[in-house]
């Protein structure tokens, strides 16, 4: 396979709106280069009798039923509390209303 050319990294960082210096340019020729070749090489593997997977090994879900169990009593958790108000745990606010 051959490599690809200033002329292609210039115009791939183009589109990907990246400025870059003729230094770095040059050196990416050589990084993509070397990644076209890596991809090349595993496009000729012979993957006829590999199903597609989206997964190397497979997974399953581990899920436990829903069960109600013991809690703290409202009182106990608002006495907890930094600041409660009319039975709720008062906390600051993250968002404003703008005007």
């Amino acid at each position: 396979m051959a490599g690809i050319g200033i002329d292609e990294v210039r115009h791939v960082a183009r589109l990907a709106r990246l400025e870059l210096s003729d230094e770095e340019l040059h050196g990416l020729v050589g990084e993509l280069t070397a990644l076209l070749e890596h991809v090349d090489a595993i496009r000729q593997l012979d993957t006829s009798g590999v199903p597609a997977t989206a997964h190397a090994i497979p997974l399953s879900n581990v899920l436990r039923d829903d069960v109600v169990g013991p809690c703290l009593e409202r009182d106990e958790v608002l006495a907890a509390a930094p600041a409660a108000e009319e039975g709720r745990i008062v906390v600051p606010a993250i968002l404003r209303e703008e005007p």
